[in-house]
């Protein structure tokens, strides 16, 4: 239904240059570039500035380009419902989320909901939250999950759940034997903080300032597997949210006490999609399986 050329294109725009695209969409580099100069022909003018040997979009490119990532995306929403017609169940959905989620959430609900449908191909993206938002805004992803997502007008939430954070300990920690600890009580021990390129980080510094502690954190990482080991090898505390840390505590690896301080603001996780592309059938028994794990979770 759609000519090569809106595939040729796109790829070319993504990878750079037309012999990168050809080798990814393993094609001739001459069949690509004869089918963009086809199509500067029919539209008489250039779609690319052509300097130094690099492709650079004009802003005819730039329009025409729109085009053809809005057409292609319907084009695979199109195919994803004729195959949920014919019963087929098969398709793709892409879900961008962060590395933290990726390690806790996903392993475990891709699987379950590979069980129940085979035939869909689950890709995961692990991204920070700038590329969460930038993957759905391009259609590179179908569903955006993430803490503390920013409001954008082109999005729509999906599911939406709000989690508590506590300190994250070794089994055998002072503090892994109590229902409930303070921020003051984790101050006094080594802390393993998630670095301050990640929303939870603001969360927990704002709740210390407001308690006037000083902290100096013994580790900082982005990543929250480091996060969790370093934890279970009695390396300090953590402060994290149970989800975070779900793989973990079902192991016996470590023990969540939640923080009963009033003044610290819970982590907002979102599912998001975009207002204006209705998800693919795929999209939509991936978004409902994220949903009602959330809601699984929380009660």
């Amino acid at each position: 239904m759609h000519a090569r050329v809106l595939r040729y294109l796109d790829e070319v725009v993504r990878r750079g240059s037309i012999r990168r695209a050809a080798e990814h969409l393993h094609v001739a580099p001459t069949a690509i570039n004869r089918q963009i100069l086809d199509l500067e022909a029919e539209l008489g003018a250039p779609l690319f500035d052509r300097i130094r040997k690099r492709l650079h979009l004009t802003p005819l490119g730039e329009m025409v380009l729109a085009h053809v990532r809005q057409t292609l995306r319907e084009h695979d929403a199109l195919s994803a419902r004729i195959a949920e017609i014919k019963g087929a169940r098969r398709g793709m959905v892409t879900v961008a989320t962060t590395s933290g989620l990726a390690g806790s959430l996903m392993p475990s609900l891709v699987h379950d909901f590979r069980q129940h449908h085979p035939g869909i191909v689950v890709r995961v993206a692990d991204l920070p939250v700038s590329g969460i938002v930038a993957a759905v805004e391009q259609g590179d992803a179908d569903l955006g999950l993430g803490y503390d997502l920013p409001e954008v007008a082109a999005f729509r939430v999906v599911a939406r759940r709000e989690w508590s954070i506590g300190a994250v300990v070794a089994p055998g920690h002072p503090l892994a034997a109590q229902s409930s600890a303070l921020l003051a009580e984790c101050a006094g021990y080594p802390l393993i903080l998630p670095a301050p390129s990640l929303s939870i980080r603001a969360l927990v510094d704002d709740a210390f300032a407001r308690q006037s502690i000083e902290v100096v954190p013994a580790v900082e990482s982005t990543s929250v597997v480091l996060i969790q080991r370093l934890v279970a090898a009695g390396g300090g505390i953590a402060l994290l949210n149970p989800l975070d840390v779900m793989e973990e505590r079902a192991r016996g690896a470590v023990v969540f006490v939640p923080l009963r301080d009033g003044d610290l603001q819970r982590q907002t996780l979102r599912l998001v999609a975009r207002v204006r592309s209705p998800l693919t059938a795929a999209g939509e028994l991936m978004a409902d399986a994220v949903a009602g794990a959330l809601a699984g979770l929380s009660r």
